[in-house]
């Protein structure tokens, strides 16, 4: 008897004390939620701090937040470039704010279009009288075209600076499948249309070589022209032709080379960078760590200067990422999600809609559903305007069709007009083992396409005429929309890839101009005058789940700040550039075995696959995770 009271009262002390860890973590939780909003009251005199540890984007990626949780990896950081925008414009016009401070020390980059747009933002913070500086151990490409455009940029006496220009390699899976027996079945339309070439070739076509050779000495010309109008002592030609004799005469000293090509102004480590900020903008009364300075973060700036929303709402959609059959996103563009948006939008009263394009394209299906949903707003008699980014090549030009006007700027990739399928079979592969598919026919579709036993020429026909009808629908839409003949726009398709300069020059793009542009010439063809309109983003509200999960994973201070992590070196940068590399040989092959309906996608278009971290034990609970979402 007496053992059994002991048990009883050890398994009611378990009890007790479950309810109690429990009871910790409800509370707890719900205190995250409830601080997780930034506070404008965090908002204090001194500096912006604009701590970029992560890319710049049009459209942040959905999180799964259990799915974070249990893996114990924080997501990559994601910024919104129109949030950095409006940031650094409300700043420049603040008297709260006397500087700008950029930390780029795990900045991963954004594309030509957002460095450009963010870069002409600190401009007029400068036009203001207001100074900017910046901080990183390494400046990349990205880097050193945003640093360009600061006051003094600053780089750790262990870092430096390089530039490596547009372009590079991709890998080649032909010899592989050839060499396993699986035959990559494609079908395609477009002398350029790359996309197919990884599966059937061991190297770049010539076609595609002449055609990417263009592409990126435009826009190599055009990075070079802002680096030098925002830097124009920065030797940027000495630095391409002869990397190695540029730094060579440092003596292998990446921090010294840097400084003498103009590239950084000042070297010193992140403590020195803080006194010299602290000099400008006042030391920070609630940190005494050395280089601390009086500052305020994006999130609670943004809260403390949210857009005033006067007058009549003109819409703008956001698609962003690989155009995908479903639901997906934010972050990658969901036909069936953005098109809710739109029908949503139907019973808004909107003034007018620009569509803002930063996708290399993917599911045909899905970009005309897009594109459909885009036709049933313009059918209520508004205005429609398209606003390209960085990309709106193959399914993100598809999309983007429905526009009465189109705005791009000189570094947009765009075109790439072409569609193409993919479909492996394993008939020769399994035969190496003894394995074989027979049956009966009734007809010659019957049991068609065949994964395992492969296709028959009739199912290959059937294919291939689908995805010619399918281009010549691509063709029509254009032309349409261009007001030129079909066969004028497959001069200028074929899968092949334009800058937006170019583009412009032929007809596929109306005028040079970012949101802004697109949004005011909406405003104007509504007859509406400045002050009698705002910009309604659908679908833009998003849980900040970000901010709970950074503070969890990552630890912070009290004001949600992650503690001071030092970049990369300049190796650890170069090296990093090869595991993105590594990375793409699985998002390669798992695009080829995916089941897949027509794509229009432009695989020089789509942005580096950058590595992520993971943890293997974890794995499983990341899956569970996703599942339950």
């Amino acid at each position: 008897m007496s053992f059994a009271r002991k048990v009883w009262h050890l398994l009611v002390a378990i009890k007790d004390g479950l309810s109690l860890v429990f009871l910790l973590l409800f509370f707890t939780a719900l205190y995250m939620v409830l601080t997780a909003r930034p506070n404008p009251g965090h908002v204090r005199e001194g500096a912006l701090l604009l701590d970029l540890d992560g890319s710049i984007v049009e459209e942040k990626t959905a999180i799964n937040p259990l799915s974070v949780l249990l893996s114990g990896e924080a997501p990559a950081g994601e910024f919104d470039v129109q949030d950095l925008v409006h940031a650094l414009d409300t700043a420049a016009d603040d008297d709260r704010i006397k500087a700008v401070v950029i930390d780029m020390s795990r900045f991963m980059g954004g594309g030509q279009v957002a460095m450009e747009t963010v870069g002409a933002a600190l401009d007029r913070v400068r036009a203001a009288k207001k100074p900017v500086l910046t901080f990183a151990t390494v400046y990349t490409d990205d880097g050193v075209m945003l640093a360009a455009h600061a006051s003094e940029v600053w780089a750790d006496p262990m870092g430096g600076a390089v530039v490596a220009g547009p372009g590079g390699k991709h890998l080649y899976y032909g010899d592989l499948l050839k060499r396993f027996k699986v035959d990559p079945h494609v079908f395609k339309v477009g002398t350029y249309k790359s996309a197919v070439e990884p599966y059937l070739r061991s190297d770049m076509s010539e076609p595609a070589r002449e055609n990417y050779t263009q592409l990126y000495g435009s826009l190599w010309s055009e990075w070079k022209a802002d680096v030098a109008k925002a830097r124009p002592k920065a030797k940027i030609d000495q630095i391409a032709k002869d990397p190695a004799a540029w730094v060579q005469a440092a003596n292998g000293d990446f921090a010294k080379a840097a400084l003498n090509a103009g590239l950084v102004d000042k070297l010193g480590d992140r403590v020195e960078f803080g006194k010299r900020v602290a000099k400008i903008v006042g030391e920070d009364p609630w940190n005494k760590d050395p280089g601390a300075f009086a500052s305020v973060d994006l999130d609670p700036w943004l809260a403390d200067n949210e857009p005033e929303t006067p007058g009549k709402p003109i819409g703008v959609i956001t698609i962003a990422g690989e155009i995908v059959d479903g639901d997906a996103g934010p972050g990658v563009a969901g036909g069936d999600r953005i098109a809710g948006l739109l029908n949503d939008a139907l019973d808004d009263d909107l003034a007018g809609l620009v569509v803002r394009v930063d996708s290399p394209g993917g599911s045909v299906m899905a970009s005309e559903e897009i594109r459909r949903a885009i036709l049933r707003l313009k059918a209520q008699g508004i205005p429609v305007a398209v606003s390209m980014g960085n990309l709106a090549a193959s399914g993100g030009y598809w999309v983007s069709t429905p526009g009465d006007r189109i705005f791009a700027e000189p570094t947009t990739i765009t075109g790439s007009i072409g569609i193409f399928a993919v479909v492996p079979t394993f008939e020769k592969t399994l035969a190496d083992y003894g394995v074989y598919s027979d049956g009966v026919q009734t007809t010659a579709l019957s049991g068609q396409p065949d994964l395992i036993g492969g296709f028959n020429p009739e199912i290959e026909a059937i294919m291939q005429s689908g995805i010619e009808n399918g281009y010549r629908q691509f063709l029509t839409r254009v032309a349409q929309s261009r007001k030129m003949s079909t066969e004028a726009v497959d001069k200028i398709a074929q899968g092949r890839v334009w800058d937006g300069g170019t583009a412009r020059q032929i007809g596929l793009v109306d005028q040079f101009g970012g949101l802004p542009d697109a949004l005011e010439w909406v405003a104007k063809q509504a007859k509406l005058k400045d002050g009698d309109w705002h910009a309604q983003y659908l679908g833009k509200e998003q849980t900040r789940y970000d901010t709970i999960i950074k503070r969890i994973v990552q630890g912070g201070d009290s004001h949600g700040r992650a503690a001071v992590a030092t970049g990369p070196d300049m190796v650890a940068v170069m090296a990093g550039r090869q595991q993105a590399q590594l990375a793409q040989v699985s998002s390669d092959l798992e695009r080829l075995m995916r089941a897949q309906g027509m794509q229009a996608y432009c695989l020089e278009c789509a942005p580096a696959v950058q590595p992520r971290k993971s943890r293997p034990t974890a794995r499983w609970l990341a899956t569970l995770a996703a599942l339950i979402d």
